[in-house]
């Protein structure tokens, strides 16, 4: 495992890209908690942190595929460092005028959503250019599902150690400083620099013309509706249970799971098509959100959370594969960015859904709306299999040159829409 991964690592600009990316995203991993550790310093009310919180992520969830459309039409530095700075910049108002006025505070929030750069999608765009193997090309994407799971981790805990030795506005002046730097890091690297996306047909659908991208994203709506009821079922579990101490054992072993599962899974090479193989992982990730309804004590109920998120980063690790088989030519940083997109909106339902739940049946019942979260993602990849399997040539990774003028190797065929219509 430690071979097929150091492999990755040892390409040339390889670990620049993961680690610069992983960087650039710190600010939109640690938002809601800054915002919320901001407002609460300033004496506002949790409602009010909820309101920036939610208006960051809707905005964000906006921006992405904008953003990532714009990417693929003009290339990733013109787009991710302009996008970085102006996302900074509204952290910044938001740091120094606090929420006060308050307009001027959900103004900087949206911003600073909206212009998040979408360093994700972008990354994966740039792999097939970077690694000279499907198989290697693979097994990043499964290393990218990990590493995301150690960002959306270690991210919080930089916020809370910058608050405690300084203060919230200082903490988000250095988590964006930092966001900029990895932006920087990576639009300045050769790969980022050369990479082109594939000439395209002027569509205003963009990547959302493809059937099977259309049916991974509903699919995924619901894996991020599972996620999103997980964390406000577990907070009801904790309470009585040990409280934030047993809530946090529970949302760390989610992403142990995770990490172990990514790490697994993309340490060997898969055969065959990867369509069957994401119906497979997401039932089995289905299967593993059913225990968490038995509710048993604190440390069966953690083992149970780090096998429910066993399968969550080999699901994603495969649906990065899947998109980029099925997003139509010339669209892929955008086809990643609404994967984002979707998997963020998501999460905010389950967790507007798991609410309402736990006042009405508790934490047992609440655990339930993952497990049924998880089925009906299942569900709509065996109802659509149909649009999944329509891939119009098989899709091969060969080498390129980093530098060439297309390094977007996307190969689906274009469904033949009419050039009539505009981008």
């Amino acid at each position: 495992m430690a071979w097929g991964y150091g492999e990755i690592f040892r390409a040339r600009h390889a670990a620049r890209l993961l680690v610069g990316t992983l960087v650039g995203r710190l600010p939109n991993a640690t938002a809601t908690i800054a915002i919320l550790l901001l407002v609460r310093a300033e004496g506002g009310s949790y409602r009010l942190a909820a309101g920036l919180a939610a208006v960051y992520g809707l905005t964000h969830a906006v921006g992405q595929p904008l953003l990532g459309r714009l990417v693929d039409l003009r290339g990733q530095p013109g787009v991710q460092l302009p996008a970085s700075l102006l996302s900074a910049l509204g952290a910044v108002v938001l740091a120094l005028v606090g929420t006060d006025p308050l307009p001027v505070a959900y103004a900087a929030v949206a911003v600073s959503g909206f212009f998040a750069p979408p360093l994700e999608g972008g990354l994966r765009a740039l792999w097939p250019s970077v690694l000279p193997h499907e198989g290697q090309v693979h097994r990043a994407y499964a290393m990218d599902a990990v590493a995301q799971e150690v960002m959306f981790t270690l991210g919080p805990l930089l916020v809370t150690l910058c608050v405690a030795v300084w203060s919230p506005s200082v903490a988000l002046l250095v988590i964006n400083a930092l966001g900029v730097l990895g932006a920087l890091s990576v639009v300045t690297s050769q790969p980022s620099r050369a990479w082109r996306s594939a000439p395209r047909e002027a569509h205003w659908l963009g990547a959302l013309r493809s059937r099977g991208l259309l049916t991974l994203l509903a699919a995924f709506l619901c894996v991020g509706a599972a996620l999103g009821a997980i964390a406000v079922a577990g907070s009801s579990y904790a309470e009585g249970r040990g409280g934030g101490a047993v809530y946090g054992w529970l949302m760390a072993a989610v992403g142990f799971g995770a990490l172990v599962g990514g790490a697994v899974y993309g340490a060997r090479p898969w055969a065959g098509a990867p369509e069957p193989r994401l119906r497979v992982l997401v039932g089995l990730l289905a299967v593993c959100y059913l225990p968490l309804t038995l509710v048993p004590g604190p440390v069966a109920m953690t083992l149970l959370s780090a096998l429910a998120g066993v399968f969550l980063a080999p699901a994603l690790a495969c649906a990065f594969v899947v998109v980029d088989r099925h997003a139509p030519v010339g669209t892929v940083t955008e086809a990643f960015s609404w994967l984002v997109t979707t998997f963020s909106v998501g999460a905010a339902v389950g967790t507007a859904v798991a609410g309402p739940v736990v006042e009405w049946g508790g934490a047992r019942a609440a655990f339930a709306v993952p497990a049924a979260a998880g089925t009906v993602a299942l569900l709509v990849l065996l109802l659509a299999r149909s649009a999944l399997a329509a891939v119009p040539r098989a899709v091969t990774v060969t080498t390129v040159a980093v530098g060439t003028a297309e390094n977007d190797r996307n190969g689906t065929a274009e469904p033949g829409f009419s050039n009539g219509h505009q981008a």
